[in-house]
């Protein structure tokens, strides 16, 4: 079992800014809940020279070697050709390989498999094969030379789905046990703040690990073991996150969950309650990121973009007076926004926001980065009032995340 890692990302699209590599920081929190410890995250270009110099750096300072991208049809995707190269290994013809490609082009685009696709189907020698039902780049994993190199598709769906469903099974394999893992979710607090608290709980060991992660916004903190049979990876990590549920309270907002959203929406969905929400500077945000997670039709029911007054007015019903008295980034017009939606939608739960999110405040003094947040639930209505930082997309991230915590909160007020 490889013990330490580097993941090279192949593309020169990732060097001209054109693509963010979110398959490092994937890759990179799947390795280290394997308890592989990732060196180095390196990016080259669709140059084969510059490729195999990497390849060959790489190898003299990780035993496991984790390529993304370069897999396609394209006479620029190189990485198999350099990698071999390096390593000293021929590619070769893999028929399941070709009649898996066959097969995608047939039910996905319904047509016969293009020439130049073919070139997919070679791998190199004595390679383990991870078949992609997602896409048309099979990946695979070899040893040569010392070190063990696993390619996997650029594409970030199919490089996801082959890293969880072939990777990490391989290397659990390798080792002969299993590796279980918890993400756990902070929101309010730092990644300094959250080591302080957890300080003689971090730890990077062999058979468990727990450590923390800075996220735009939030913080997430990586649980994991390794041991003979699932139960016992459980068994392992219980007395941890018992302890660290203990110790972070409410700003634990959710355990295995991709983000607020998530969270918000288990939480709304278990309790069988409907949401809605009025958003102003957040442009449409906040529904965008509920819409994101699978089955949000169970419990958001819609949303009003109210970017003008007229809007907050006539759509949402907030009157005109509170608009004119205290303008519209304010408490009261935040409070009539949650509740115009709330009735507007017929929801069980309204959140709304309205605020600064620049370049310029307004003409009543706000400076940018005020906001207001609200939800209107059964129970009443809930303000909260921000004073945020950075610029226009990090303070409409921000105020989306604070509007889910606020839900979050009063939903869990008490437990």
């Amino acid at each position: 079992m490889p013990r330490t890692a580097e993941i090279i990302a192949v593309g020169s699209e990732l060097l001209t800014g054109g693509v963010t590599n979110t398959n490092a920081r994937f890759l990179s929190e799947l390795l280290t809940a394997a308890g592989v410890d990732v060196l180095y995250h390196t990016a080259v270009g669709d140059d084969e020279r510059r490729l195999e110099a990497a390849v060959t750096a790489a190898a003299r300072r990780a035993e496991l070697l984790v390529f993304t991208g370069g897999l396609g049809p394209t006479y620029d995707d190189m990485t198999k050709t350099a990698v071999c190269a390096a390593l000293d290994t021929p590619l070769v013809y893999h028929p399941e390989a070709e009649a898996d490609i066959r097969r995608y082009f047939d039910t996905v685009f319904h047509r016969e498999m293009p020439a130049c696709n073919l070139q997919q189907a070679y791998l190199p020698a004595g390679c383990t094969v991870f078949r992609n039902p997602v896409g048309t780049a099979p990946g695979c994993t070899f040893t040569a030379c010392g070190v063990t190199a696993v390619l996997l598709p650029g594409v970030p769906s199919e490089c996801r789905y082959l890293a969880e469903h072939c990777l990490l099974p391989y290397l659990e394999q390798r080792h002969g046990q299993v590796i279980r893992a918890h993400d756990l979710r902070i929101f309010g607090l730092t990644e300094p703040q959250v080591q302080e608290l957890l300080s003689d709980l971090l730890r990077q060991e062999v058979d468990l690990t727990l450590s923390p992660f800075a996220l735009p916004g939030e913080v997430s903190l990586h649980l994991s073991a390794r041991a003979d049979d699932e139960a016992a990876c459980e068994t392992r990590m219980a007395p941890v996150l018992a302890e660290v549920r203990r110790r972070l309270g409410g700003y634990l907002y959710g355990e295995d969950v991709s983000g607020l959203e998530e969270a918000v929406f288990r939480l709304c969905r278990d309790r069988h309650l409907t949401l809605s929400a009025a958003e102003s500077c957040t442009g449409g945000l906040i529904a965008k990121r509920l819409t994101d997670v699978p089955g949000a039709s169970q419990v958001f029911l819609g949303g009003v973009v109210s970017y003008t007054n007229g809007v907050k007015n006539h759509v949402l019903g907030v009157p005109a007076s509170l608009l004119e008295s205290y303008g519209a980034v304010s408490a009261p017009v935040a409070r009539a926004m949650a509740m115009g939606v709330r009735v507007l939608t017929g929801s069980d739960l309204a959140l709304s926001v309205t605020g600064l999110a620049g370049p310029d405040g307004d003409d009543r003094g706000n400076p940018v980065g005020t906001v207001f947040a609200a939800l209107s639930a059964p129970e009443g209505v809930f303000v909260r009032r921000l004073a945020l930082s950075g610029d226009r997309e990090h303070i409409r991230a921000l105020t989306a995340h604070h509007a889910f915590d606020l839900l979050i909160n009063q939903l869990t007020e008490g437990e």
